[in-house]
Formats: structure tokens, sequence, C-alpha cells
């Protein structure tokens, strides 16, 4: 798994760790690996058994608190943009992970009317920007930040 995850192949290592998650639930350096996959490869949800069980040393406790803050973030994030809750009661930490800093940028928005879609430059680079928005199919919404470079697009993001 650790030679899957140092080749970038982040999909993989959340697919196992998912799949060998009940016989190594005592092992925090595994479950911090599977959730780091998973992170990496948009499947935030599978954070939520990680974020609970890593607790016993202080990397794993940092560990599960920055996942918190992530998973955290979609929910609030999905919720506002279905439902049209207000987020900018919430002053929650921050983290470099791009969903985080769309969060960011997003609560920054204040009280406003909902929009088809919200373009955010970066703060840090001025060369990034990130394009929010959601899409349906048959049964649910998607949330999608798009990543641009110099207004090219270099990744999707897709969570439900």
């Amino acid at each position: 798994m650790f030679n899957l995850f140092e080749n970038k192949r982040y999909e993989q290592v959340c697919d196992i760790g998912f799949n060998n998650f009940g016989r190594y639930v005592k092992d925090e350096e595994f479950l911090s690996l599977y959730a780091f996959g998973c992170l990496h490869s948009d499947f935030i949800d599978r954070l939520a058994l990680p974020i609970s069980l890593l607790k016993y040393s202080k990397t794993a406790r940092a560990n599960s608190a920055y996942f918190a803050v992530i998973f955290m973030q979609k929910k609030l994030l999905y919720h506002a943009l279905i439902d049209g809750y207000e987020l900018s009661q919430y002053k929650l930490p921050s983290t470099n992970y791009v969903l985080s800093k769309v969060f960011d940028y997003y609560v920054a928005l204040g009280k406003h009317s909902p929009r088809n879609f919200y373009l955010f430059d970066d703060l840090t680079n001025p060369k990034l920007s990130y394009k929010l928005y959601l899409t349906k199919d048959t049964k649910s919404y998607k949330m999608v930040i798009e990543e641009y470079y110099d207004n090219t697009l270099i990744k999707k993001h897709i969570y439900w």
C-alpha cells in the first residue's frame, strides 16, 4: 500500500484500505495511509471511520483532526449549495486541501443569492482558480470543484 501511495495511486490505496479495514482497525499507520489515499482520490466520506479511530498517538490525533475538518467542510458546503444553508456564521480551521480552500472562499462571500456556479481566484497563487457548481444525476446532486492553472483545467473533483 505504501508503494502505491508513493507512486500516487491513491484510489488503489483507498480501495485496498477499504477492503482490508477490518483486519487493520487498530493499526494507526494503516488507517492514516488509507485515509490519505481516500482524501487524495476524493472519497471524503470514507474518512468517517478513520476519524473516529485515530486517537492513540499524537500523529494519529493530528491526522484525525485534519480529516475531520475537511469532512465537515464538505458536508457543510454540500448543504449550503443544495439547501441554501447559510455558512457565514462558521469559523472553522482551514487546510491547504482544495475543498478546504473553496469552502473558505465560499464562506467569505457571506449571505448571497444562489448561483449556477462560483468562480474563485486562489489568494496564494494568482495562476490558480476554482469553479464550484452542482450537477444532478437521476438520484442525487454532486458537488464539483474544477481546478484551473492559467485558465487550463488541471483537475476535476467530484463529491457526493
